[in-house]
Formats: structure tokens, C-alpha cells, sequence
């Protein structure tokens, strides 16, 4: 399996140094040349390994210059049962009308990065190593909230390896910010910027392709990668949890093999969905993928208004902060696949993208992505309202994020009757949002942001995650905030890490 990047498809690399180098040196996206069948075969293997095979399973389509046994081996590092509460790694949970919650936050920062970015620090160094890298790979992370604490978790004190992590400083909740600022580990440091996760990962893209930083850089012995879904060995961990999220709706008979399923995902970058989609092209039966959005809605008018892109509107601090994001990114790889790996034309809708922050797709290469694609948006009221009426309906508690994809299928479904069972990703903790799901609840905020995780307990008798628990007390060790035009100089605190 070759990997060629959105904007020039005329050199190949492997997937180790597509992922030791996180972004194409033209600022494009890697993807692999072809998408790998799952054969009858695979399907009856899948059905009958747990989270740990399946992963190692479907990284191995797509990693061919990694072995089995190497895989096998990081996935079960990487999915340790001590780690994700025991051996159901990603647990599917049915509700009422055909909905099935796909629990993809019980790793160790309570977020549904945990699941690549546990297993991206195994990836990444043992790229280092059989592409010959022998600098120290310096990874850059935008963060809407949760991207930013599940990759310092993974990499604090990995050998060969130093990140730092840019976070809107207003722009994620409480909860998580403490889980960043409080992050141990020598390799670690951690930046506020005054501007939002738009601002953060379009200088993060440009640090990427600015030669001066990276041949200062490289005089140190070190080199730039990425821990963001733009790294692709970010993205293709989370192909499998779509598929395993299948198989055990096979296993418990909620469908048979072969029934497609719906698929919805509160998205704001698009990697989460497009992970779902590469399943898709696997062979993962899906009759259609939901794209949930919240108030910043830019995903929504791009599926629901032909294929029009723009990000020249308001940008809103939401409940759901980890979908306060305009800009897209993974959004380059679907036009990619779409478009039959027309690299030029990519090129030109990122290169309008850039200069004047909107495009228009093709008629021909938008029915494709319509063909595949619903979409829908949900404000913050709406998705309080809903984390109400799951609790008092079904003693369901689910988080902010979780709550925009459950109304945006709810109304996706009354809209069109479509009853085709679904998989709704579950991508973070409530108690990742304490104070929004508490006020859902109608209960009483305390000051101490920690002690809210006790006030949410106390409303609906629901344990809070030990590793937010663990934070009561814990003392700040990052309190650096810089202006968006900045952050290019922060650079420089690579060198003391």
C-alpha cells in the first residue's frame, strides 16, 4: 500500500513516512492509493476477535510496511484493558428506535482521541525507525479540547519524541483545559492562543510548510510531525471502530450480516466520519453517514447546499467545543477520494479555500459525496434538551457532542423514514462537560470545576471516570498564552523540552 498526498499524486511514499512526517511537504493530506477489500474471510476473523485483533486486523490493510505481529503488538499496548476499563474497548449500547451508542471514551483522558492516539505513539516511532529517522520528532497539535490532552497522554515521555499543544484559550470547557494545563511528562508543553481552533491549525499547517522553521529545526536534530487527524496514522486507527462496532451488532443480533446500518457523527473536523466512510469503501454495509454539526455549521451547508464551502461566517463558542471549527480539514481527503484522486483539482479548491475562504465543488464530483451523505445541525438549547430527554427517558447520561449526533439522527430519521438501525458515535465522557450537563439537568453549579464531576454523580448516581476524578488538587504547569500571530515564535520552546 502506497500513499500520495491531496495535492500531488505524483510521489508515492509508505505509510511509515507518511505518518513519521504527519503532512505532505505541499501541505496536502496523505491517503492510500486504493481502498483494501475485507473479504468473507476477514469478516468471519473480525467477528470472532476482540477490539485488540480487530484493530490489529484493519491497520494491517492498510500499514503493509508494518507485520502482523508488530501490529498485534501495539494494539495490545495500546488497548490494555487497565487503560479502556476492561476488555470492551469501544462498547455499543442499544436504545430505543433502532439508535445503538458507539462508546468511544473510556481510555484514559475520557475522549474518543484515546482511541487512535494510544495507539499513534507506537505508529510513529517505529516509522521513525524503518524510515532511518534518527532526528527527534517534534510534534504539533491544534486542539479543540480534546485532541490536545489525549495527545500529550499518549506521547509524555516517549522516547525520541517532544510535543506541544495549541488550544483557543477560551474556546474548551473547563474541564478540559485542567486536563491539559496539568499534563506531566519532560517532552511536554502546552500554549494558549488568544483566537480559535481555526486560528491554532492554520498556523500549526503553516509552521509544516515553512522551510525556514524546518531547516532551523533540523540543525538541532529535530524534525516536525503531527499527532492531528491530518497524520494519517491518526486517522486509520479509527477506521476499526466502525468496524467492530458491526460485528458486535452481528454478535448481538441487532442486525445480520450483510444489513447495512446507518452511521452518525458529531464532526467538526470531518476525520472522525471520514473514518466511517473508509469503512465504508472497505466493505462496512452503510446505507448512509450522518454528519452532525453544531451551531458552527459549515458541514451542514456544504452537504445540504450543493457542495458550496464557506467559512466567511460567525464563528460561535458552543457547548459542544470540540466542534467549534469552520475549517474542515479532513474535508480535503473525501474531495480526494470523491474526485477520483484529481490531486490539481484539490489543489485549486484548498488554494481558493485559502485565499478567500470558500469553494464550489463540481456537480459531478458532489453527487458522488451527496450519494453517501445526509447532514444536519443542532444548537446548544436543542442539545441540552436532548441530554434531558435521554436521561428521563431512557437513564441514558451522554455528553454535549454525543447529544448533537442523537438529535441530528432523531431528526434525520423523522424526516426521511429511514429506520435502518444506526451507530451514533459517542465521542466523549458527560463529565468531560459537567456544567453544560448539569444545567441540562436542572441541577446546581459549584464554583470548583472538579467538584462538579460530584454534583453530576449526586444528580443520576453515575460514577465520574477516575482519571477526571484524579485531577482534584492537581497544580497547573502550563500557563503561557500568546496572540494567533504568534505562535510561530513558540516554536523556539521545542529546544528546552
Amino acid at each position: 500500500m502506497e500513499y500520495v498526498s491531496t495535492r500531488d499524486k505524483s510521489r508515492k511514499v509508505s505509510a511509515a513516512y507518511a505518518i513519521a512526517n504527519g503532512i505532505a511537504p505541499d501541505g496536502g493530506l496523505y491517503c492510500p492509493t486504493s481502498f483494501p477489500a475485507l473479504t468473507a474471510e476477514d469478516w468471519h476473523a473480525l467477528a470472532n476477535l476482540d477490539y485488540k485483533g480487530r484493530s490489529a486486523l484493519i491497520l494491517g490493510k492498510f500499514l503493509t510496511d508494518f507485520s502482523a505481529e508488530e501490529l498485534a503488538d501495539y494494539a495490545a499496548k495500546a488497548y490494555a484493558d487497565d487503560k479502556f476499563g476492561g476488555k470492551d474497548t469501544a462498547p455499543v449500547v442499544p436504545l430505543a428506535d433502532g439508535k445503538h451508542l458507539l462508546e468511544l471514551w473510556h481510555g484514559p483522558t475520557c475522549a474518543f482521541k484515546d482511541m487512535a492516539l494510544q495507539m499513534l505513539p507506537h505508529l510513529l516511532t517505529a516509522s521513525l525507525r524503518k524510515t532511518g529517522e534518527t532526528r527527534t520528532a517534534c510534534i504539533l497539535v491544534a486542539t479543540s479540547g480534546d485532541t490536545g490532552k489525549a495527545a500529550l497522554d499518549g506521547f509524555h515521555d516517549v522516547e525520541g519524541t517532544k510535543i506541544m499543544v495549541y488550544y483557543p484559550v477560551d474556546g474548551v470547557s473547563p474541564m478540559q483545559k485542567l486536563q491539559m494545563v496539568t499534563q506531566e511528562g519532560k517532552n511536554v508543553e502546552v500554549v494558549a492562543i488568544r483566537g480559535n481552533f481555526d486560528d491554532a491549525q492554520s498556523a500549526v499547517k503553516r509552521i509544516f510548510t515553512d522551510e525556514t522553521v524546518r531547516e532551523g529545526l533540523d540543525k538541532d536534530g529535530m524534525m516536525l510531525s503531527s499527532a492531528n487527524s491530518i497524520n494519517w496514522g491518526r486517522l486509520a486507527p479509527q477506521i476499526a471502530y466502525y468496524v467492530s462496532a458491526y460485528c458486535d451488532m452481528v454478535k448481538s443480533g441487532a442486525v445480520k450480516m450483510g444489513d447495512k446500518i446507518n452511521i452518525c457523527v458529531p464532526t467538526g473536523n470531518f476525520g472522525n466520519i471520514l473514518a466511517a466512510y473508509i469503512a465504508g469503501k472497505m466493505g462496512l454495509p452503510v446505507n448512509k453517514f450522518i454528519c452532525a454539526s453544531n451551531r458552527n455549521n459549515v458541514l451542514t451547508d456544504f452537504f445540504k447546499k450543493g457542495g458550496t464551502y464557506d467559512k466567511n461566517r460567525d464563528f460561535y463558542t458552543t457547548t459542544s467545543p470540540s466542534m467549534d471549527i469552520l475549517i474542515s480539514s479532513n474535508l480535503e481527503r473525501l474531495l480526494f477520494f470523491a474526485s477520483d484522486y484529481d490531486d490539481k483539482l484539490v489543489a485549486d479548491l484548498m488554494d481558493q479555500l485559502a485565499k478567500g475562504g470558500s469553494y464550489q465543488v463540481a456537480a459531478d464530483v458532489f453527487a458522488k459525496i451527496e450519494a453517501d451523505f445526509d447532514a444536519g445541525c443542532c444548537d446548544d438549547s436543542a442539545a441540552a434538551q436532548t441530554i434531558k430527554e435521554l436521561w428521563e427517558n431512557e437513564h441514558y447520561l451522554c455528553d454535549t457532542h454525543t447529544a448533537v449526533a442523537v438529535r441530528v439522527y432523531e431528526d434525520y430519521r423523522a424526516r426521511t423514514g429511514d429506520t435502518t438501525p444506526a451507530v451514533i458515535a459517542s465521542t466523549a465522557s458527560p463529565f468531560k462537560f459537567c456544567r453544560s450537563v448539569i444545567e441540562a439537568l436542572g441541577g446546581t453549579l459549584e464554583k470548583d470545576d472538579v467538584s462538579q464531576l460530584g454534583v453530576l454523580t449526586g444528580l443520576t448516581g453515575v460514577p465520574a471516570p477516575a482519571p477526571l476524578a484524579a485531577l482534584a488538587g492537581k497544580t497547573p504547569r502550563f500557563d503561557r498564552v500568546v496572540d494567533k500571530a504568534d505562535i510561530l515564535s513558540t516554536v523556539g520552546l521545542l529546544k528546552d523540552l
